[in-house]
């Protein structure tokens, strides 16, 4: 496994986060999201996004640097879902440069999440994912999380609706 440092994303972070966010979303919703559509959000609105986020640490963010390049970010907070507990945690979003995919480095983001919420006083972390994004379906079941099966609704990527699920998992 390569060496992987995970720090506190910094203004710096934003541009670089954008362009991660945007390549790996078209990486992981290819064929099921038109490209084009992928690409609706300008680049310089998903800069102020994320450098908006790492200001306000709304949602908190960390990034993934092997060999001096930032190649993946977490953003995690307290849950957004209107009626989960108070020590309920979320993983906002959680992506990587296609190139570094199984490699570590989301296990790596994942475990500072996981410390993060739990300093937080989190003691649960739900995260939501299509139903189409076996990958990610697969990265979290095996990080441990388990699907809420009562938890499925429609989201909009891209234009496109998918369907999503709530996966949880206790924070120890």
């Amino acid at each position: 496994m390569p060496e992987i440092e995970v720090r506190p994303a910094t203004i710096h972070d934003a541009k670089t986060i954008a362009d991660i966010h945007a390549s790996a979303a078209q990486a992981a919703y290819r064929g099921l999201v038109a490209d084009e559509q992928l690409d609706a959000m300008p680049m310089d609105k998903r800069i102020r996004h994320w450098r908006d986020a790492i200001e306000f640490a709304d949602p908190q963010v960390q990034v993934a640097v092997h060999e001096g390049l930032t190649i993946g970010f977490v953003g995690y907070d307290r849950s957004r879902d209107p009626k989960s507990k108070a020590t309920t945690g979320e993983i906002w979003s959680i992506y990587l440069r296609e190139a570094h995919w199984g490699q570590g480095a989301g296990v790596a983001l994942w475990d500072a999440a996981r410390d993060g919420l739990e300093e937080e006083g989190c003691t649960h972390v739900t995260v939501w994912v299509p139903l189409a994004n076996e990958r990610a379906l697969r990265f979290f079941e095996l990080a441990g999380f388990k699907r809420e099966l009562n938890t499925a609704r429609t989201a909009q990527i891209g234009g496109v609706k998918l369907e999503e699920l709530r996966l949880k998992r206790g924070i120890a």
